[in-house]
């Protein structure tokens, strides 16, 4: 979903056991009640449910994050043109998907038998969306159509596919999430054309229904094959978390960075069509430059993700995409006015910008070794950053200022957004330098604090 964040959630499902009993499997003596079993990492079926399952993250997934493009031309109708919190109809598609995950990754692991039942009411419910969207006339509705009913759709049918996934792809288990992680950065490049181009021939009833019609003759035929190596029953109950990890100090500095970065990180792709236009450029461009940053997303997630495997140290990394984001947000996009810088901004901020998210898996780890730990502490940094991004909403649409005022740089239209946004990256990144600090100073200092709260 911008989706790295919900596949790296697969590697903490396992138990130990799950992970003793699929390396047997995987091996070349296995017993004989798992000789009906289809192999892992090889194999038609594991080939097959992979490339299923990159087809609907390509497209389901793909299409919130085109979401700017539509609010540019909500924008524009007389129903719409005075209401400066459109962006909570795509922040709320996006952002269920995210809070979502520490309730529907237990949910998916207890009620494993259930995973085809899930996809199948899943995917038409989330289309549905779409096409009760089109009905819509009032900024409520379309929040409830194409906002809530399609990402609650959306996570009933994902996080199983996702589950299979992680059954098929173990030892490849790297090879394939990369796989996963590009399709949305693939759809990313050529969808909001497309979109742009429906909206301005036929207006936006017309193009919710053919998006529609369109999602649901390219993933319905793959249904059929989406189907776990493992029997529904055979996937193990979740094990006990020990949630011991949140007195740690490590825990809340990364907890507090991934919401400050979560709640800055949006903007650019919900406000960057518009501000294209409201600059003198056309809708064309406004949309090329979500394609733009949508590429680069794919080698920043994929590069950040490759290089916090152990070869470049987690806080860098971290401290690296917020930071240099955060000064192409001050420089690329707060004082362009030409469609090159705008799309150096793109192409910046997609790559360094999308490569946080790549980093928490190792976060993960980094905060609690036990996977189920792990894998809960992964779950609320996803939580933290789902509500930011659905603030990101009715705060943009608070900071749009339609007062302009020529020559100063916070009285621009935009002006507020890109500070609040650069603001909020330098949090990120300047909350984890105190991961460079003694972990003992650092409890030493908590201590005092609580001492002086006391004595007060």
């Amino acid at each position: 979903m911008d989706s790295t964040e919900l596949r790296n959630a697969s590697d903490f499902r396992r138990s130990p056991q799950d992970n003793d009993n699929t390396t047997v499997q995987a091996s070349s003596q296995e017993p004989p009640t798992t000789q009906s079993l289809p192999p892992c990492d090889v194999g038609l079926a594991a080939w097959r449910l992979l490339l299923a399952a990159f087809v609907f993250e390509a497209l389901l997934w793909g299409f919130p994050l085109s979401f700017g493009v539509f609010q540019d031309y909500y924008s524009t109708l007389p129903q719409f043109k005075d209401n400066s919190y459109i962006s909570i109809v795509g922040t709320t598609a996006s952002g269920i998907s995210y809070i979502a995950a520490p309730i529907m990754v237990p949910l998916i692991r207890r009620y494993s038998k259930y995973r085809r039942q899930m996809i199948w009411f899943g995917w038409p419910f989330c289309i549905l969306g779409l096409v009760a969207g089109s009905f819509a006339q009032t900024l409520g509705a379309l929040i409830f159509t194409q906002g809530i009913m399609y990402s609650v759709g959306f996570i009933i049918f994902y996080y199983p596919i996702l589950e299979m996934v992680n059954e098929f792809w173990v030892v490849r288990r790297g090879m394939a999430y990369g796989l996963l992680c590009s399709a949305s950065g693939v759809s990313g490049a050529a969808m909001p054309v497309i979109l742009r181009t429906l909206l301005e021939r036929y207006g936006y009833p017309t193009t919710l229904r053919a998006t529609a019609v369109a999602l649901f003759l390219l993933t319905g035929p793959l249904l059929p094959l989406l189907k776990g190596r493992l029997p529904d029953t055979g996937v193990s109950a979740p094990v006990k978390t020990n949630w011991r990890f949140i007195k740690r100090p490590l825990f809340w500095i990364y907890s507090v960075s991934n919401f400050a970065m979560g709640l800055g990180y949006f903007f650019p792709a919900l406000y960057l069509p518009s501000y294209a236009t409201s600059n003198g450029m056309s809708a064309t461009k406004g949309a090329l430059l979500l394609t733009l940053m949508s590429l680069a997303q794919v080698f920043g997630q994929l590069s950040f993700g490759y290089l916090s495997d152990g070869k470049v140290p987690l806080t860098l990394l971290t401290i690296t995409s917020s930071l240099v984001a955060a000064i192409a947000v001050y420089t690329c996009w707060g004082l362009a006015s030409a469609f090159h810088t705008l799309a150096i901004f793109a192409l910046v901020y997609g790559f360094f910008g999308a490569g946080y998210t790549a980093t928490w898996g190792r976060i993960g780890t980094a905060i609690d070794s036990e996977p189920n730990a792990a894998f809960a502490a992964f779950a609320l940094l996803n939580f933290g950053k789902g509500i930011g991004n659905v603030l990101a909403g009715p705060i943009g649409g608070a900071l749009l200022n339609t007062n302009l005022q020529a020559g100063r740089y916070e009285g621009r239209a935009y002006g507020r957004i890109v500070m609040f946004t650069g603001s909020c990256l330098l949090v990120s990144a300047a909350t984890i330098v105190v991961c460079f600090l003694d972990a003992a100073k650092l409890s030493s200092v908590l201590r005092k604090l609580k001492v002086i709260t006391s004595f007060r």
